[in-house]
């Protein structure tokens, strides 16, 4: 098939960028988006141009690291899947694509479709762990855990924190990112100690990297490679609201009662 490609160009982050057009011939429906755009690269490397830079690593959907948006959808058109698990054959020959980075303050475009997604780190850092004790690995059987906490803390790790719930949201929100750290380990034993303490710091940490507000609009969720549901933001809102009573009760020196 025949494909029109229109490509976020820009150089480095201090450069304006531009959209500029590719048409490339012979592509298979066999390939996946990431494969497509391989084989543009080595025609603009032939020509002596630029190759177009984009983030990739697994290729599975596992990893995280690809990522941008595809005729104004992060990911593209299919629901529950990341641009390397995309393939041609979604599309149809003589189709013209706009293929777009992340558009958000706290995910600066480094070059063409690469941004820094550093923030989610950062947000992770603050109170992304648990409290564990070193030593000999506890048997798994000796902490009981209700299937239903388990099938919570499960579905909520999923998230790959590719991003994309970030460039969809009108917002520029990270809550299903953060409500989705957040909750996978709430949800756990294991994740108690810092319960409170850590839906604080995260929120604050996302806050701080210029993220916006949710408002509960749901793009993210339906943009979500792995299915992530809104629930893991009324979780990370629940234990946000009772880790700021805690705080407050400890500051004015009342007690968590």
């Amino acid at each position: 098939m025949k494909l029109i490609l229109n490509i976020w160009r820009q150089k480095s982050a201090g450069e304006t960028g531009r959209m500029v057009r590719y048409e490339l011939d012979k592509v298979s429906e066999h390939m996946s988006f990431l494969e497509m755009l391989d084989v543009l690269n080595e025609e603009l490397i032939l020509k002596g141009e630029d190759p177009v830079a984009f983030d990739h690593d697994c290729r599975e959907g596992i990893c995280g690291s690809c990522g941008f948006v595809i005729n104004g959808i992060p990911h593209g058109p299919r629901r529950g899947t990341t641009v390397c698990q995309l393939h041609m054959r979604s599309f149809s020959d003589g189709d013209e694509l706009f293929l777009e980075p992340w558009r958000a303050v706290a995910f600066p475009v480094q070059r063409d479709l690469c941004v820094d997604r550093s923030a989610f780190d950062r947000i992770i850092q603050a109170g992304g762990y648990v409290t564990a004790a070193t030593g000999g690995a506890q048997d798994a059987n000796s902490i009981l855990i209700p299937k239903s906490c388990a099938d919570q803390a499960m579905d909520a790790a999923a998230c790959i924190g590719c991003g994309a719930c970030v460039a969809a949201c009108p917002n520029a929100s990270a809550s299903l990112f953060t409500g989705a750290k957040i909750s996978h380990l709430g949800r756990l034993p294991q994740g108690q100690p810092e319960r409170y303490d850590r839906a604080l710091k995260m929120v604050a940490q996302a806050n701080e990297e210029l993220f916006g507000a949710c408002s509960n609009i749901g793009e993210c969720e339906a943009v979500c490679p792995k299915e992530i549901k809104l629930e893991v933001i009324a979780h990370m809102n629940t234990d946000f609201i009772k880790g700021a009573i805690v705080y407050r009760e400890e500051s004015s020196g009342g007690g968590a009662g």
